[in-house]
């Protein structure tokens, strides 16, 4: 029996700018202690802030949660360059 896959919801959850949550993940598109692009179910989600890191993530889910002090959170449409050239998480794992 084929299993479906159900949509995943889109979801940030934000605690005191130290730390959060995002569910409805496709993929990470990069990441450093300063700024992280995710692809979501709403658009490239850009977060923005300092000594951040990705503590858990799991894409079959679709969720992370972060670490760090945030500054801003900022939704592009797709079509981002670095979507074009595949993901970090594809890109490390080739």
């Amino acid at each position: 029996m084929e299993e479906k896959q159900m949509p995943r919801a889109h979801k940030v959850v934000v605690v005191g700018r130290k730390s959060g949550t995002v569910s409805g993940i496709s993929d990470v598109l990069s990441f450093d202690e300063n700024e992280i692009v995710l692809d979501t179910d709403m658009g490239l989600l850009t977060i923005k802030g300092k000594e951040l890191h990705i503590s858990r993530l799991t894409l079959e889910l679709g969720e992370a949660d972060l670490e760090g002090k945030v500054d801003s959170f900022v939704y592009s449409e797709r079509g981002h360059k670095k979507k074009q050239e595949g993901s970090l998480v594809r890109r490390l794992f080739r």
